[in-house]
């Protein structure tokens, strides 16, 4: 019986090894446009970023706010809910939304969540820690003037091998003192996989 067990062992270790021999790693550009799976990707999520952010940036809202107060807004982007059929962590695509309204130049964005707890631990640290020229002050934090919330959501379509999927993203900006939506954007895309 033990050599049974040991034999099945040697044969599952060595079709494992033959299997990993077939399998290609590449370095490609990450700016590479890629969809293998077909599911959600860093692709999308790059690019609906990105056209989200410009479309919101040509709202009234911006200009409406440079001319009462005589200067940028600042943003700060809160929750993006996953309803999709998959597994999307939303990090990734809040950190490219962020990225699109710094790179713009048009606005200013204050951290969010986690990271702003983790700002004010290592504030908090430098009140103890730090010399009194570099050490920083408590009460000093820039509020935001809006918030961008949103939802992904998903419609899949599937007959025998092909399938459809469409994916929908909802954005409103919201000014955090009026509680008035100020701007609402949606971008969708649509995909074709077939097997």
């Amino acid at each position: 019986m033990k050599k049974i067990i040991f034999a099945a062992s040697v044969v599952s270790v060595l079709l494992g090894g033959m299997a990993c021999q077939n399998r290609k790693v590449q370095r490609i550009d990450p700016k590479e446009q890629t969809d293998i799976s077909g599911r959600w990707n860093d692709t999308d999520s790059r690019l609906v970023a990105n056209e989200m952010i410009e479309s919101s940036l040509k709202g009234g809202w911006r200009g409406e706010f440079e001319t009462t107060f005589k200067k940028k807004p600042t943003v700060i982007v809160g929750v993006i809910k996953n309803r999709t059929s998959e597994q999307i962590d939303p990090t990734a695509f809040i950190k490219n939304l962020e990225a699109a309204f710094i790179n713009s130049s048009a606005v200013k964005v204050v951290q969010s969540g986690d990271e702003r707890s983790q700002v004010r631990d290592e504030r908090n640290d430098q009140q103890q820690f730090s010399s009194e020229e570099t050490k920083k002050k408590w009460g000093k934090e820039k509020g935001a003037d809006f918030m961008i919330n949103g939802v992904m959501t998903s419609v899949v379509d599937q007959y025998k091998n092909q399938r459809t999927v469409q994916y929908q993203v909802n954005l409103e900006l919201t000014d955090l003192e009026t509680n008035e939506k100020v701007w609402i954007g949606e971008k969708q895309i649509k995909k074709y996989i077939k097997n």
